[in-house]
């Protein structure tokens, strides 16, 4: 089953997103519009150490609440750059943490009805702590350890909401990981 695209326009541009809109049409021969947000890959990182996980919580102005998740990131301003390079540079970049060893655990899409950016997650072990290279946009980020017992409480009363985190943990969980 294709969907044939008939036409599409940039309707806008930012240096983080592109907001596309495509007329298609289906296999039956009717048409539709499809708006496709474009965002390059980004990373999830899952750092662990001593039955203890790493989580930063930082403001996220689209929902106007402070959120506890894993490290994540993108590096919009180098598309193609290796999926264990951007891990890397965004645990070390938000909590000061380098892994000597980066485990790949597998890739998952943000949104595949309306977007196309995926995520790859990472288990981060062997840790050894440094300095932050916080970005000006996450002067507010916080950074603190957490025992595997009270991030699964975190996970099942809601206090971690945040979709991603919730589906790596349970990526890594049935990997048997964590």
């Amino acid at each position: 089953m294709t969907i044939e695209t008939l036409s599409t326009r940039i309707a806008y541009e930012n240096p983080w997103t592109r907001l596309r809109e495509d007329i298609i049409r289906r296999p039956d021969g009717t048409e539709g519009l499809y708006g496709v947000v474009e965002r390059s890959d980004f990373v999830v990182v899952v750092p662990v150490q001593d039955g203890r996980v790493t989580l930063v919580e930082q403001y996220r102005y689209p929902v106007r609440e402070r959120l506890w998740e894993f490290v994540m990131g993108m590096w919009e301003t180098r598309p193609g750059t290796d999926p264990a390079a951007i891990a890397a540079g965004e645990l070390r970049e938000e909590t000061g943490l380098v892994a000597g060893r980066m485990t790949y655990a597998g890739g998952m899409f943000q949104g595949a009805g309306y977007c196309n950016q995926r995520g790859h997650v990472f288990l981060a072990t062997e840790l050894t702590r440094g300095e932050t290279a916080r970005e000006a946009t996450e002067a507010d980020l916080v950074s603190r350890d957490f025992a595997i017992g009270e991030l699964e409480a975190m996970l099942r009363d809601g206090v971690i909401r945040d979709a991603m985190s919730i589906a790596a943990f349970g990526l890594l969980r049935l990997k048997g990981l964590i």
